[in-house]
């Protein structure tokens, strides 16, 4: 038990741990903002208009930076609207601003490339990103909805406690106003409505079915962020809660010379209290504030506006990187070739100037002729072409050209694949130069960093593979072939399941062929191969000759992974596994638990989960 907890520890104690740092401040911010409009004395006669039932006014300590106000009030639950408000508007503040940051991918490139980044820890805690962008979009959803159902109750109470002794304070323009019209007649009520619109539409498309179903909503949906942001400035210019300016010319609560009272209620005397420890004694003279004579009239003044220092940063950065990002990606790449392989797969080849990529990295891929907007990720696979003919490999930084694999699953990619594939019965890698006029033109952002570039940084790396996810690899397969030594990977389980045989044909040359080179120069222990195939159909072997090594390596059924885990404990004792995996949330769930749990020999698992952010 103590050393699955160490391991538990080990492999999520750092995103644990920004998790509750995340969360302190959060109830640091909700609760200090909560306290500061329940006791701060300037917001006195806005408690007063709210319902807030004061049962002292306090008396005046002289302390070293001034004076201090101790107002204690009793409450109902529907009278804390203005508290709640406000301290939900500073959780509010702070995500709005943090959720832009994961979506930074240039950003999270760039620092998981620098040499600053040093620690494994903190790259892998940057692939958690998408996680975090997960957690504070619910966080604003959930903090969205408190929110408007605190405004909800001060417009209530705004109405029901009409005043005309402070008119400036007012939010309602009579007794008995319909809360209604304050709501939808203001900016701030407008502009919440509209913003509470598009969190909803954003939420709801987020879901996985929807995405999985329609990725189209999903994206135009959640690219009205931009709308989001431009009514949340717009939302805090009303400036409909004010304070009290001038708190030493008139203590709340004082006697106005013209009137008998600033209230429409007598404030009670009661008991003197004993001075607190920590507090001066009252200079002679001191009068409670039911005595003393006010020398002015309140004055109110709108609170200043902090959303927009909390957003703007954020905001001006992800704009910025987003402009670069279209300036970079704005010249069509030239496609090389185009093949298409079993099980609805497409392989593209193509070519860019100056670009430059890490094994286990991704590009975004845009085609206006498929979608205007629209455009998915896809990580790279070719970073070293093979030629056929001769058999020998061509690194990509000589001939510029990089590849991707993609299977066609949903509408974008089959409109995508009928633009590529518009002649099925002409070979696209005899005549290249002949289709070259036909292709759609083709646009790549990135790359962008990936938890798979963490495979050389380990001695020990377990890759597992589900179907068309082997592609994260496969960059990682052609790197080892062009040359192992130079990394610190000594060894690597590859693990590869697939539902038809045919699967194993997309990369099968490549493994081959990586098999032959280890066994030449003496490393058949540096990659070891297990093919699993999940449904048979009296097919299970791959013909060819030349794929023997693999035919040998492929097993029927699905991988038992708690042996495996335990076999790989037991071969590599005191060391360092790290576990990546693509595919199916079930077989990643079961990695996940795996990687927890198994802590035998002293061996520990580092678990990495593929995710495009």
């Amino acid at each position: 038990m103590a050393l699955s907890c160490r391991s538990w520890l080990s492999n999520e104690g750092g995103k644990h741990l920004f998790l509750l740092f995340w969360l302190s401040i959060n109830v640091l911010l909700f609760w200090k903002t909560f306290t500061l409009y329940y006791y701060g004395a300037q917001y006195y006669y806005l408690h007063r208009m709210l319902g807030l039932k004061v049962l002292e006014a306090g008396e005046q300590y002289l302390s070293n930076n001034g004076s201090c106000w101790r107002i204690c009030r009793e409450t109902g639950w529907l009278q804390l609207g203005l508290c709640i408000s406000r301290a939900s508007a500073s959780v509010l503040n702070m995500n709005c601003s943090l959720v832009l940051l994961p979506m930074c991918r240039t950003l999270l490139a760039f620092l998981r490339g620098s040499q600053k980044v040093t620690s494994r820890k903190a790259r892998r805690l940057l692939d958690k990103s998408k996680t975090f962008h997960i957690t504070c979009g619910f966080t604003i959803c959930l903090f969205s909805v408190i929110h408007v159902a605190a405004h909800v109750v001060n417009a209530l109470n705004f109405s029901l406690r009409y005043s005309e002794d402070f008119p400036t304070l007012n939010v309602a323009h009579y007794r008995d106003e319909d809360p209604r019209k304050i709501l939808f007649t203001t900016l701030p009520g407008v502009t919440g409505f509209f913003m509470v619109l598009v969190l909803f539409l954003m939420c709801t498309s987020s879901s996985y079915s929807l995405r999985f179903s329609n990725f189209d909503i999903f994206w135009y949906t959640h690219n009205l962020f931009i709308v989001f942001y431009i009514l949340l400035l717009l939302h805090v210019t009303g400036g409909m809660l004010k304070y009290q300016t001038n708190l030493d010319q008139h203590p709340p609560g004082c006697i106005d010379p013209n009137k008998t009272l600033i209230d429409d209620f007598p404030i009670p005397e009661y008991p003197a209290e004993p001075i607190p420890e920590g507090y001066a004694e009252p200079e002679s003279g001191m009068e409670s504030n039911s005595e003393r004579v006010c020398t002015e009239a309140p004055k109110f003044q709108s609170n200043s506006q902090e959303t927009w220092l909390w957003v703007s940063g954020p905001l001006c950065l992800y704009c910025a990187e987003r402009l670069y990002r279209y300036i970079r990606s704005n010249k069509p790449v030239t496609i090389v070739s185009v093949n298409s392989h079993p099980c609805d797969v497409i392989e593209i080849r193509m070519v860019k100037e100056n670009f430059k990529a890490r094994p286990g990295q991704y590009i975004v891929l845009h085609c206006p002729s498929v979608s205007a907007f629209e455009s998915h990720p896809f990580t790279l696979t070719t970073d070293t072409v093979i030629e056929k003919s001769t058999g020998t490999e061509i690194p990509t930084e000589n001939r510029g050209t990089f590849g991707i694999h993609l299977r066609v699953l949903g509408d974008w990619t089959e409109r995508f694949r009928e633009r590529l594939l518009s002649e099925p019965n002409l070979d696209a890698e005899i005549l290249p130069i002949l289709r070259q006029r036909n292709y759609p033109k083709l646009y790549i952002d990135g790359p962008f960093g990936s938890p798979s570039e963490e495979v050389f940084n380990y001695e020990v790396s377990l890759c597992v593979a589900g179907g068309i996810g082997v592609t994260p690899f496969a960059s990682v397969l052609n790197t080892l072939l062009d040359d192992w030594k130079r990394y610190k990977l000594r060894r690597l389980y590859f693990i590869w399941v697939c539902k038809e045989i045919q699967s194993f044909l997309w990369f099968a040359d490549l493994l081959c062929i990586l098999h032959d080179k280890l066994w030449q120069e003496n490393r058949p222990d540096y990659l070891n191969i297990q093919l699993y195939l999940s449904r048979t159909n009296g097919i299970q072997n791959l013909n060819g000759e030349k794929y023997q090594a693999l035919n040998s390596r492929l097993i029927i059924g699905k991988p038992r992974l708690k042996l495996l885990f335990g076999e790989i404990a037991k071969c590599n004792r005191q060391k360092c596994v790290g576990v990546f995996c693509c595919g199916p949330n079930d077989l990643s769930k079961e990695l996940h638990k795996l990687s927890n749990k198994t802590c035998s020999h002293g061996t520990k698992f580092e678990y990495n989960k593929e995710s495009f952010s």
